[in-house]
């Protein structure tokens, strides 16, 4: 088994490589910042659902892509806040993706949330990725 330097863009990049192979499900080892995405992207209509399994005593995180007309919902993403470079913004600062169509995935100090609700609650944070 390999070792992955940022497990958040691998999750990610699953998540991508997923929906443009036209399958519906793909699993990442499970953390919970993973898992705070997933919640994320399940509340804004990126995937139907996801869950928590243990696969040989390891804990997995699986996660069901949405498609819709046979097409996948994600068209792309980005991850914008990387280990060589952390990207930070302040409430008024967090970017609008693709004028408001995507979302920003924000890391605050009250967790993981999309870039309109940071906004919504005066928060600024690390920006993680943009999702459209």
């Amino acid at each position: 088994m390999a070792v992955v330097s940022d497990p958040i863009s691998d999750f990610l990049t699953r998540f991508k490589n997923c929906c443009r192979a036209g399958n519906e499900e793909f699993s990442a080892p499970y953390s919970r910042i993973k898992a705070d995405i997933a919640k994320i992207l399940q509340e804004e209509g990126y995937i139907w659902n996801y869950e928590v399994v243990t696969t040989d005593g390891f804990p997995e995180i699986k996660v069901k892509a949405r498609y819709v007309d046979g097409r996948p919902v994600l068209t792309d993403l980005k991850r914008v806040s990387k280990p060589g470079r952390r990207v930070y913004a302040g409430a008024d600062d967090i970017p609008r993706v693709l004028n408001g169509l995507g979302i920003a995935v924000v890391s605050t100090s009250k967790g993981v949330m999309s870039g309109a609700t940071a906004k919504r609650s005066r928060l600024g944070g690390e920006i993680l990725a943009k999702v459209w």
